[in-house]
């Protein structure tokens, strides 16, 4: 279920974000051979994961050449803002971006997965949950939009469909050593002409084990620290 937080950032934000096309992979109910097994508790590591003035930039260059390769051809005229020229707009695409930035700070995530299915928990946001079997299996219907979630390929990807249109996707990917967990979450809207993708990189870790410490506090809520041996 939604957070109470959450859903009044979503409703915020859609005030900025308007409909978007429904823009989904091709997933299927069962992967080919051995299903990836992402079960475990995951930090964030920061150095690996996207920046998001970064990202942004690169939105903006590429909506820019958008609009320029329009205007080349008698469309629509680019000028000064961040991305003028078709829906596009310097509101949306920031719009965009911070929500992609909010919905993706979560530090500390823990998955338990099993035959039936698994669930995702990411500190201070709601749970990403897919069920393999079942009634509802890959499908979860609710106030707040549809829930689809399957594998694509060797990849987990969720994709919720909100009320209004906006479309947020989560794609999990674990590296060749099981040791790290890249979540690429793409939030998308027809207000901007491209998609916007920030990629979270967690690095796995034993809770309790030796040279790991989490505390809670009242400033920064959970905070944990490597230890010197």
């Amino acid at each position: 279920m939604i957070a109470a937080p959450v859903r009044a950032l979503l409703a915020c934000s859609l005030l900025l974000l308007s409909a978007c096309a429904e823009q989904q992979p091709r997933l299927t109910g069962e992967r080919q051979g051995a299903p990836v097994d992402f079960s475990g508790h995951w930090e964030m590591n920061y150095a690996q994961s996207d920046n998001i003035q970064a990202r942004l930039n690169a939105l903006v260059r590429e909506l820019r050449k958008q609009t320029e390769r329009r205007s080349a051809g008698g469309g629509e005229v680019g000028g000064p803002a961040i991305a003028i020229g078709g829906s596009n707009s310097g509101a949306s695409v920031m719009g965009l971006a911070q929500m992609a930035d909010m919905i993706t700070q979560s530090a500390l995530v823990t998955v338990a997965q099993d035959s039936q299915g698994i669930q995702v928990k990411r500190e201070g946001n709601f749970a990403l949950d897919c069920q393999f079997t079942g009634p509802d299996a890959y499908r979860l219907d609710s106030p707040f939009g549809r829930e689809l979630c399957g594998w694509d390929g060797h990849q987990l990807v969720f994709t919720l469909l909100l009320p209004d249109g906006l479309s947020i996707r989560h794609r999990l990917t674990l590296s060749q050593d099981r040791q790290n967990m890249n979540i690429a979450t793409t939030v998308v809207s027809d207000q901007v002409s491209m998609p916007f993708t920030l990629n979270r990189v967690y690095t796995r870790f034993e809770p309790g084990s030796s040279g790991y410490h989490c505390e809670m506090t009242v400033t920064r809520g959970r905070v944990c620290t490597t230890e010197a041996p």
